[in-house]
């Protein structure tokens, strides 16, 4: 049997041993101050900012733009909230956990659509903050902005969070607890920065009763969902060191407020885009929101665009990292514990980041794949969500962990380690999901333009996902022995359920 818990790793100096195992009672020290904490470092970037630009790159005026992120935040957040809950509950990460609705095997799509989304946001990351990095040295003290700089730039970051997250969870935490701060009194020092040039009357291009409207303004919502949705597959990577019977409802506000928070970054995305529209509109035509925030911030903000940088690449990368680690070493647990896997894919990822920028160009085919990433994992979170609903909150911890152990049977055991309820849901979702993206100029499925050019993907697979997933569970209801033993669904049979076993060797 595999066990990484046999060390406790609670001091900022160890290195976590703790895997995809259940974390042991005394080792669950953390709070939800602490999830919040690390859901808001790792979305205070210049990455959100970018997002924040949308609404004006969509043509909409400022206060348009205000009310699509407002709402994409708020929508976006009420569907995260719930998937903080699994990680409490189970003392593992929501890849693990999701083997209650898709089978102990079937759980290896929670942990691919994990590793695809981690590895695609780390190198968004990375790529991101290294070009805001140089870019604010270039006009502070005139550093050239080469290959080589640019090169040295995306290294510092990738080994500066390759090291925090071998480290792990507690290292990582600590990280945060500045990050969150930094970040933000950074952000909101560009208040200073470019009050003198804000109009908060900005028209932008596209007025209520035009036509195409209605098109941007649900296409910049869109967008500022897909922020908190991204997190859904991590929330339980941080929230498996809380203890189990936390409130609930301190869990889901954490994450909510947290998300909320996340309008610092947006709307200061959203503010300095309209200076751009105005003062320098062919880095708008161009879709460069940050080399236009370069060209029209004042000398004196270079400073701390260059800390915003370093502060929020660090906190977005080692969040994207860590679960990647942490996720391959669950779906390969004989062979690599979670230090390895994270070492691992962090040598693979480095070499993704070098050769998709300078090799292969592949900066924006990566940005695209992310949204495409979060159109697949939408569905699964909902059929998560739904689950947790259906069951009441009763989980097996224990019978959770078979894959892992390299065992068979258990409560989520199904059709030999498929539920095919869940997986049923998901597949066909997943794929119209993907028929319905519009993202003009990168990818536009074969439904794409139905709705009149707006990108109602996620909206689609949503509902689609729910439609199917509880037709499923009425036409095929799950057994008996998933329920908790006092639901009147169980009808006694725990005492039925087929013990795990270890393979026959």
């Amino acid at each position: 049997m595999n066990n990484n818990n046999k060390e406790p790793s609670l001091s900022l100096s160890n290195i976590e041993t703790n895997g995809v195992e259940q974390i042991p009672d005394h080792e669950r020290t953390a709070a939800p101050l602490d999830l919040f904490r690390m859901i808001f470092g790792g979305a205070n970037t210049f990455a959100t900012a970018v997002l924040g630009s949308f609404p004006v790159l969509f043509g909409l005026s400022f206060q348009a733009g205000v009310w699509a992120i407002v709402l994409g935040v708020l929508v976006g957040s009420l569907i995260l909230a719930p998937m903080g809950l699994f990680g409490p509950i189970n003392g593992t990460n929501n890849a693990v956990s999701s083997g209650a609705h898709f089978g102990v095997h079937g759980r290896v799509v929670g942990s691919f659509l994990s590793l695809l989304t981690a590895i695609a946001f780390f190198s968004l990351s990375v790529w991101s903050s290294g070009d805001a990095l140089v870019g604010g040295a270039k006009r502070l003290i005139d550093l050239p902005e080469t290959d080589l700089t640019l090169g040295l730039a995306y290294g510092m970051f990738a080994i500066l969070v390759l090291a925090v997250c071998i480290y792990g969870f507690r290292f990582m935490l600590w990280v945060n607890r500045i990050a969150v701060w930094a970040s933000s009194l950074l952000f909101l020092l560009g208040i200073f920065a470019f009050a003198p040039a804000f109009d908060s009357h900005y028209a932008g291009t596209v007025a209520m009763g035009q036509p195409g409207f209605w098109a941007a303004f649900i296409g910049a919502a869109l967008v500022a969902m897909s922020n908190p949705v991204s997190f859904g597959a991590f929330l339980g990577d941080w929230a498996r060191y809380i203890p189990r019977k936390t409130s609930k409802g301190r869990l889901m506000l954490a994450v909510i407020l947290a998300q909320a928070a996340t309008l610092i970054p947006f709307l200061f995305g959203l503010a300095t885009a309209t200076i751009v529209a105005i003062k320098a509109p062919d880095y708008i035509a161009a879709n460069n929101y940050v080399g236009g925030l370069l060209a029209v911030s004042p000398t004196w903000f270079f400073l701390p665009v260059c800390l915003i940088a370093v502060i929020g690449g660090m906190s977005t990368g080692t969040t994207s990292l860590y679960g990647t680690g942490l996720d391959m070493s669950s779906v390969f647990p004989r062979l690599l514990s979670r230090v390895k896997a994270t070492v691992l894919i962090g040598v693979m990822s480095i070499a993704f980041i070098f050769i998709g920028r300078f090799a292969a160009n592949l900066v924006q085919s990566v940005s695209t794949f992310a949204v495409l990433i979060i159109t697949c994992t939408t569905p699964w979170m909902v059929i998560m969500i739904i689950g947790l609903v259906v069951r009441r909150g009763f989980y097996c911890p224990d019978d959770l962990q078979v894959f892992t152990r390299g065992e068979k049977g258990g409560r989520y055991w199904f059709n030999h380690g498929w539920n095919w309820r869940g997986l049923g849901a998901w597949i066909p979702s997943a794929l119209v999901g993907l028929c319905f993206v519009n993202l003009p100029g990168q990818f536009v499925g074969p439904l794409g333009e139905m709705a009149g050019g707006i990108d109602i993907s996620l909206p689609v697979t949503l509902g689609l996902a729910s439609l199917v997933y509880l037709t499923l569970l009425s036409l095929f209801p799950e057994p008996g022995n998933v329920f908790g033993p006092n639901d009147s669904r169980n009808k006694g049979m725990d005492s039925l359920v087929n013990p795990a076993v270890q393979p026959v060797v």
